[in-house]
This record gives C-alpha cells, sequence and structure tokens, in this order.
C-alpha cells in the first residue's frame, strides 16, 4: 500500500502535488493540535500552508503560533537527513509556545523540564485524580536523552524503518523531557523517521488524523505499554495498524484533490 501512494504522489503533476501536500499537512496540524485539546482555526493554518507551499494566501489570517507549528513540521520531513540534536529539539518545542505559556502557564522552552515536581499523566477531578504514566524525574533527563539519542542513530538503517518509528514515538513520550509538547513533538518525530526510511522530504500521509480518530485507544495502549512489563508488542501492532488506516486516507485525499480539479471546484477540507 505504501508503494502504491507514493508512487501516486510522484506521478502527480506539481501543482496537484503542492495541493496534496497541502491538504495532508493541514489535516497534520490541526489534528496533532486536537489531540492535546488545542483547537486550531482551519483558515489561519491554511494560509500559514499555502504561504509555505507557495499556494494562493491573500486575504487569510495570519497566525503566528501556528506559523511556527508548521516550520516544526516542514523540518522534520524535509530536513529528515539533518542531525537530531537536543538543541533541535529544544528549538521545536520553543516554537510550539512562542510565549513561554502553556494556556495560562508559565512552561520551560528551549530546554529539559527541570522542576521538582514529579511529571504526571493525571485525569480525574482535585484530590481524586488517576495517575495514567508518571515520567522519569528531571535530573535524569540528560542520560536518558544522551541513550536516545545515540539510539536514534545507530537504529537508522538497523531497524524497520515503520518499527523504528513506532518505537521513537513510545521512547520519547515515555520520556517526557519537556514540560509542555511531548506529544506533538513524538509524532512530528515520528513523521521525520518515516521521511529518514523513505527518502522522502514530501509528506504524503497524516498519521495525526488517523491517531485523533483513534484517541482513546491511542491514551489506552500508551498507557498500558508505559505500565506494563516493558514488553511492546501490543504497541507496535496498535501503530502499524494505525499507519495502514493513514495510508488508506490520504489515497482518498489524493483521490478527492484530483478529482476536484477535474471538475474545476476547490481543494477539499480536512478538519
Amino acid at each position: 500500500m505504501k508503494g502504491r501512494l507514493l508512487s501516486k504522489v510522484c506521478g502527480l503533476e506539481v501543482q496537484l502535488n503542492d495541493m496534496v501536500q497541502a491538504e495532508i499537512l493541514v489535516a497534520e496540524a490541526i489534528n496533532t493540535s486536537a489531540i492535546e485539546g488545542d483547537q486550531l482555526n482551519e483558515r489561519s493554518v491554511r494560509s500559514s500552508v499555502n504561504r509555505r507551499l507557495g499556494l494562493p494566501s491573500v486575504g487569510m489570517p495570519v497566525d503566528r503560533r501556528i506559523d511556527d507549528l508548521i516550520s516544526v513540521l516542514l523540518d522534520a520531513t524535509q530536513n529528515f537527513d539533518a542531525p537530531l540534536t537536543k538543541e533541535r529539539l529544544w528549538g521545536w518545542q520553543a516554537a510550539l509556545f512562542p510565549s513561554g505559556y502553556s494556556c495560562m502557564h508559565k512552561i520551560k522552552v528551549g530546554g529539559w523540564r527541570d522542576g521538582e515536581e514529579p511529571m504526571r499523566v493525571v485525569s480525574g477531578p482535585i484530590g481524586r485524580e488517576k495517575i495514567h504514566f508518571e515520567a522519569p524525574p528531571a535530573e535524569q533527563l540528560d542520560g536518558e536523552m544522551k541513550r536516545f539519542f545515540m539510539w536514534f542513530d545507530e537504529s537508522l538503517g538497523s531497524v524497520d524503518g515503520i518499527v523504528r518509528s513506532a518505537l521513537v514515538h513510545l521512547w520519547f513520550v515515555t520520556i517526557h523531557p519537556f514540560d509542555d509538547g511531548n506529544g506533538r513533538l513524538a509524532r512530528a518525530l515520528t513523521d521525520m523517521v518515516l521521511a529518514q526510511n523513505d527518502k522522502q522530504r514530501v509528506r504524503y500521509f497524516s498519521l495525526s488524523s488517523q491517531i485523533m480518530a483513534d484517541r482513546e485507544s491511542y491514551y489506552d495502549i500508551l498507557e498500558k505499554t508505559q505500565s506494563g512489563s516493558g514488553d511492546v508488542t501490543e504497541w507496535l501492532v496498535w501503530f502499524l495498524c494505525c499507519f495502514a488506516k493513514a495510508m488508506e486516507q490520504s489515497e482518498n485525499i489524493i483521490n478527492m484533490v484530483i478529482a476536484s480539479q477535474s471538475t474545476g471546484g476547490q481543494s477539499p477540507r480536512n478538519n
């Protein structure tokens, strides 16, 4: 399926290719944010994407925060062969929070979290919270991330690309190295690994759109894997199924763009 999709993308005319890229990138930006409960304005996202890809954007709103998110998503795939360093990750995370705030809370940007309080994923009312996951303490982050970077480099070419992307995603969100933005950056890293595997600078699918569609099971399988014995088999199975569904959805988007242009219509919208 992936090979067929790549062939279809590569066979598109330049204008259609740009339009397909735009639709998929809009979907990715909206959904990677929606997974975290952040609802982006679609017209602002489309404005940023169109400007970056050289498509019409006159009259569309401009939002710096969205521009920075699009820059991160594009850097992950267009520059997949650039080294992954802590400085690069710090820059990505800082770009997601240009004000230094997440909602109304001041957070650390451009560096690993350093608070003394445990980093926990919780739900439920105050006083009756359920702890789903507790990340490694801040003092362990330098060592954990050094191991992560080492494995990231050593696994390139020696571990199957899709399996490697699933492991990168899981490992990064488990370390949870930042005050905020870990989920969005894990998904950007996943896309970077897949781009490395395919040697493609063009984003031809939106994994976040499919994760959003299966959001409840996404968090369930993460919690189960992170609190289990260390066996990642179920996570890999879930991820591979998600990836296959994302490929199917991308083929639908390509067909919709082609159909809309053949009838002189507008590009389809992806929310």
